[in-house]
């Protein structure tokens, strides 16, 4: 999954204070100012998730204004899970 993070520019895992992810780790990648996608880690599984917030000092912060799931319990070795995050970054 490091591959993935650097790849896809993610940052630092750090923890959530919102309770929007269950007070799990959670990394994210700025897709613009106001939307960005988030990995969070739950034990030893990773669900993506693409989200708005007012700004990115609100992530982990604060609830989002829009979260959607992606994929639950990523895979980097499923295709269809490799095309869902790439299509964020054509």
């Amino acid at each position: 999954m490091t591959n993935v993070f650097l790849y896809y520019d993610f940052g630092s895992f750090f923890k959530d204070e919102s309770d929007t992810f269950s007070g799990n780790e959670i990394c994210y990648s700025e897709l613009n100012p106001e939307h960005f996608l988030i990995f969070e880690k739950d034990n030893e599984k990773y669900n993506l998730y693409i989200s708005k917030y007012n700004s990115k000092k609100d992530i982990g912060k604060n609830k989002p204004l829009l979260l959607e799931t992606i994929i639950e319990n990523y895979d980097k070795s499923i295709p269809e899970h490799r095309v869902a995050i790439r299509r964020y970054f054509e």
